[in-house]
């Protein structure tokens, strides 16, 4: 496993359970897209992004196709833009509405024909890179985050309506979340936890994915066939902590100290990363997971979400560009698609060459000597993160209710 670790460190080698497929792992010139690329070094790029007319367009067809995209997830925020953005949905909800179903059932339908539709277009993926990548996420209701059985409930209903194996189920990183992961996966669902924020739940989490996978294996599910990740989030992590700073630099009356804090800003997210997989690296070899790994489990794959930054003053494609390594996933939003397809620099494994771990590791102790407490700010955006879910969630039912009754109105007008 030392071996496996110090070539995986340096970009020649995944983790058991994640080589590279040699029809989809092949180096290619820097002439060519440097989404490709990305590949090359072992990890696989998935849009962030779902709606019907990006499916319908061809659009999502072509990036995987000719732009190397290989997954794609969504969440409660993006769903409900994609509905409140035009009339590709309004054929459907009128032929619901028509028979009497309910709000939320109708927009699970309309999401299970999306993911179904993405799943089908992945399908040759998933087989082509052996179940490695391929993959559409469709989140439970954000309103269940903090209650685990429910949470559990819906997903199985959710994974049977949808009924692809290249689904992942998204689950919120909460506290009860853990144990609605370990659930899932033990009963051979895939899991993409969503809204992983900290050093600490990530721990959690990577127990929660252990203890799943033994259960999995105890009640006699393929282990090879179960895939999971785990979404850590960044630009939101600079936004918080870069608040921080400009504060304790405004009321700092030291002029170095002033400088030193705001030579700080926009590097917490990138240097939080870099530890997460420095944990990630550990955990191959802790506990149980040698014996898993042996019994054919494939490793929880770090998943780098929120990767569009959010200050103008930063590179738009920094969290690209500063986070490649072997054996994780990079989800990208359209416009970042486009911006690294066009400008992005690949430096090779910038996610774990010695002198950016460091370098990261140096961020953090002065984060942590500036008194910013990045466990306290990850508590905050989990919170915060949730919320925005739940209201962006509560915002698309409204918008199917209110397509719903137009329907209604007309149909009423007409007689």
């Amino acid at each position: 496993m030392d071996e496996v670790l110090r070539l995986h460190r340096d970009g020649r080698a995944d983790p058991p359970g994640l080589q590279l497929n040699k029809n989809w792992g092949q180096r290619v010139t820097r002439s060519q897209n440097p989404l490709l690329e990305l590949r090359a070094w072992g990890q696989s790029p998935w849009c962030d992004q779902l709606s019907r007319q990006l499916l319908s367009s061809g659009q999502l067809a072509n990036l995987v196709s000719r732009q190397g995209i290989v997954g794609l997830t969504s969440n409660p925020t993006i769903f409900q833009k994609a509905l409140a953005e035009g009339d590709w949905y309004d054929a459907d909800i009128r032929a619901t509405a028509a028979s009497g179903m309910g709000t939320k059932a109708i927009y699970e339908q309309l999401a299970v024909h999306d993911i179904q539709a993405v799943a089908d277009l992945l399908e040759p993926v998933y087989l082509k890179t052996d179940r490695r990548d391929g993959y559409v996420s469709l989140e439970v209701s954000p309103h269940l985050a903090y209650n685990a059985e429910e949470s559990v409930a819906e997903a199985r209903r959710l994974w049977a309506a949808v009924d692809r194996p290249n689904l992942m189920i998204k689950i919120p990183g909460t506290r009860p979340g853990l144990w609605a992961i370990r659930m899932l996966l033990a009963q051979g669902v895939n899991v993409n936890v969503t809204l992983v924020f900290g050093l600490e739940r990530y721990r959690q989490v990577l127990g929660a994915h252990a203890a799943g996978l033994w259960g999995a294996l105890e009640n006699g599910h393929d282990l090879p066939g179960i895939a999971s990740v785990a979404s850590f989030f960044l630009s939101r992590v600079d936004t918080l902590v870069d608040r921080l700073l400009d504060f304790k630099a405004g009321i700092a009356t030291d002029p170095g100290e002033r400088v030193r804090l705001l030579g700080l800003r926009g590097k917490a997210a990138i240097a939080n990363a870099r530890a997460a997989r420095r944990i990630w690296e550990r955990w191959l070899e802790a506990d149980s997971m040698p014996a898993l790994l042996s019994a054919g489990a494939r490793p929880q794959r770090l998943l780098w979400a929120s990767t569009g930054t959010k200050n103008p003053a930063y590179r738009d494609v920094l969290y690209v560009e500063e986070l490649i390594g072997p054996a994780t996933v990079t989800t990208l939003p359209l416009e970042t698609i486009a911006a690294f397809a066009q400008h992005g620099q690949i430096r090779g494994t910038t996610l774990t060459e010695e002198s950016a771990v460091a370098d990261s590791a140096r961020t953090l102790e002065a984060l942590a000597k500036a008194r910013i407490k990045m466990e306290s700010v990850a508590e905050e955006l989990e919170s915060a993160g949730v919320k925005l879910f739940t209201d962006s969630f509560a915002q698309l039912l409204d918008g199917v209710e209110a397509k719903a009754q137009a329907v209604s109105v007309r149909g009423s007008a007409r007689r």
